[in-house]
């Protein structure tokens, strides 16, 4: 079965302790929905580099990276539908990127 990754973009983290309480919930209801989908739960990211071939630069770009996951689906639109209840786009009006990974042999 194809894998995709899960990059979350955007949202921001909640200011309050209750805001915090209740995204950790959200996630925690999401990913424990679609469980079985996840091969890696992934994790949230800190610090950003941006590595060119003549600089780096702080910083992730207009919109970095803030975290990422890998699923198993049977398509892209299967992939599509988890993404679409992530609590970064359901409660922090964020984006999940989904991409389709391949298998290299080398």
């Amino acid at each position: 079965m194809p894998k995709y990754l899960f990059s979350y973009h955007g949202g921001g983290m909640p200011e309050s302790e209750q805001e915090q309480a209740e995204h950790m919930a959200a996630w925690g209801e999401w990913m424990g929905a679609n469980a079985g989908a996840f091969t890696n739960m992934g994790a949230p990211v800190g610090a950003i580099m941006t590595v060119g071939a003549d600089s780096v630069t702080d910083g992730g770009g207009a919109n970095p990276v803030g975290g990422f996951g890998l699923v198993e689906a049977p398509d892209m639109a299967a992939a599509c539908e988890i993404a679409k209840g992530c609590p970064v786009v359901t409660l922090s009006a964020g984006t999940v990127e989904v991409g389709e990974t391949f298998e290299v042999n080398m």
